[in-house]
């Protein structure tokens, strides 16, 4: 059996690669290395190219006898896919088409996708449900829902089984710390506290402390990285065992408030972090976490990590790697 991993090179996508190698599969990873590295592959096999290029993806599934995909490539910039919504729609939506196009005509059936709590938007209920309507508030979670249902489309008119993950916020880095998120690129809370304790950044902004939460800030469901890509071996277990395409919410159940965070990284680094208070951002919800009973009912999954292995391996990795995977 040979996982094509399609992204491989980037954060997440590195991380499950290994995770998948060290179970004893095969693994083969496409990227562009747009966003990714190349030494987050390690000695994996590597192809780079485009989930567009159809006549590539079709020889790499046949060279490496791809039995199943994750497919993580797609650009992730929120702001940016509001500035510029034809290189969002185009790479992640189009691409993703040519990609399940390309798996279908060599009969690759199973696809593990990286989808996006994004989709929710604002709920109205926490913890959200897959069941709760989609209010994408973004172009980026708009081509995250449309690439969702274009797998049900494949699901209901060809033998492609899907699963499609909606993940909440992945946060911290692997645990051996040689793996981890490039702070100079992220737009997420973790790696901007980091740069703040290790002055890296004169302070952290703070977008509203006025939130009808307990402590006014934002709260949002953190789930390791780890934990996360645990999430993805499990759903390509339940595919290889016949299981129907699904959606599914991978987070922790429960929500952390950005102080909680800053008072964690405290505790953990024993470093304190300077912050500044600005107004709310458009958009941004007072909370939003997870509830996580399909993904436990089906695959027998649970997190297994804490807020403070999230802190204490974020700071590891960028005490030692700076420049990501450049350093």
């Amino acid at each position: 059996m040979t996982t094509l991993i399609t992204g491989g090179a980037g954060y997440i996508g590195s991380i499950t690669s290994r995770l998948i190698r060290s179970t004893g599969r095969a693994v083969v990873v496409l990227d562009t290395l747009e966003n990714g590295h190349r030494k987050a592959v390690g000695d994996a096999p590597f192809v780079q190219g485009d989930i567009a290029d159809t006549e590539l993806v079709e020889r790499v599934c046949r060279e490496h006898q791809v039995d199943e995909v994750v497919h993580f490539a797609a650009y992730k910039a929120v702001g940016e896919s509001m500035e510029n919504p034809a290189k969002y729609f185009q790479n992640n939506v189009t691409g993703s088409q040519k990609l399940f196009d390309a798996l279908s005509r060599v009969g690759v059936n199973r696809v593990v996708f990286s989808s996006t709590a994004g989709i929710y938007g604002t709920p109205e209920v926490v913890p959200v449900t897959e069941q709760a309507e989609p209010r994408c508030e973004s172009v980026y979670a708009e081509t995250k829902l449309m690439i969702e249902k274009t797998l049900q489309w494949y699901s209901r008119t060809t033998n492609m089984r899907h699963v499609s993950l909606r993940y909440f916020n992945a946060a911290g880095a692997a645990t051996d710390g040689t793996l981890g998120e490039d702070w100079r690129f992220s737009q997420n809370l973790i790696p901007h506290v980091m740069k703040a304790v290790m002055g890296a950044s004169p302070a952290l902004t703070v977008f509203g402390n006025d939130f009808p939460t307990p402590d006014g800030t934002g709260v949002r469901d953190y789930i390791h990285v780890e934990d996360l890509a645990t999430a993805h071996v499990a759903a390509l277990e339940y595919l290889r065992n016949n299981g129907d395409s699904v959606t599914c919410n991978v987070g922790t159940g429960f929500g952390t408030s950005v102080m909680e965070i800053i008072h964690a990284t405290e505790r953990v680094t024993g470093k304190n972090v300077p912050y500044t208070v600005a107004g709310r951002r458009a958009g941004d919800p007072a909370e939003c976490y997870a509830d996580t009973q399909r993904i436990q009912q089906l695959f027998g999954w649970s997190p297994t990590r804490s807020l403070d292995d999230i802190i204490a391996s974020a700071f590891a990795w960028h005490s030692s790697h700076p420049l990501g995977h450049d350093s």
